[in-house]
């Protein structure tokens, strides 16, 4: 099949056969094939001709564009877990417990954590005793964003009460030192789980509870990434998120 882009360009240009091939250094019979056979020069010739004629070389010969490849697997991803329902809660007790800078926890309620593992305050305390910043946001119960979560999982009402039970459960911490707890009313996108430069991001689904969801591990990168990404989202979030107050 002609190439009739290419006859056309070179036709408005005044270029001919011989007068193209002499510019890219080819045989004056192979621009004849580009043109009538619709053949397809190699690539830095291809790229030699388009910027003779002033023209992009993909809208002269397409089949010289390249799909651009797939980007291998990140080296900030360290585990990819199904659902999280599959990871034990030690888990994320490890992860927390190895924390020496910083720990961010970013949930509607996440009480599975405090019922699988009653001591996880006293964990907290103990890091934020070691030095560790220690900010948790929960959902808060009476917030639209909130009860839409609990229709779009099918549980009604049932998410707001585990808010509140996530409230019972850290508000003890508000007023340790190195301890903020905050409630927040943003649509939530993932539930994260911070360490130092390391995170567990559970990802939630329209219509599937966030147990039933993907779990990425990731580790911060040098050069940043996907973990900054969701460092700051969790900084965003907590910028509009109201502090709980210590018990009186």
């Amino acid at each position: 099949m002609p190439n009739e882009r290419l006859r056309a360009v070179m036709s408005a240009g005044g270029w001919t056969y011989a007068a193209l091939a002499q510019e890219v250094e080819v045989d004056p019979k192979s621009v004849e094939r580009w043109v009538n056979l619709g053949r397809t020069p190699r690539r830095t010739t291809a790229l030699q001709a388009a910027r003779a004629l002033g023209e992009d070389v993909h809208a002269l010969w397409p089949a010289l564009r390249q799909a651009r490849p797939a980007r291998a697997i990140s080296p900030e991803l360290v585990a990819l877990y199904q659902q999280r329902a599959d990871l034990p809660v030690s888990t994320f007790t490890d992860l927390l417990t190895q924390a020496r800078e910083r720990i961010d926890i970013l949930v509607y309620a996440a009480v599975f954590l405090h019922e699988a593992y009653p001591r996880l305050n006293e964990l907290l305390t103990e890091r934020a005793a070691e030095g560790c910043t220690v900010r948790i946001a929960i959902g808060d119960a009476e917030s639209d964003n909130v009860q839409a979560r609990g229709q779009e999982e099918r549980f009604g009402h049932g998410i707001e009460s585990r808010c509140r039970l996530a409230l019972m459960h850290y508000k003890p911490l508000a007023g340790t030192p190195g301890i903020e707890v905050r409630t927040h009313e943003t649509t939530l996108y993932n539930s994260l789980y911070r360490a130092d430069d390391q995170q567990l991001v559970n990802a939630h689904v329209w219509g599937v509870n966030a147990y039933a969801a993907p779990v990425w591990h990731l580790r911060r990168h040098e050069t940043g990434g996907m973990f900054d990404t969701y460092a700051d989202s969790f900084d965003a979030v907590w910028a509009t998120a109201t502090p709980v107050q210590e018990e009186g």
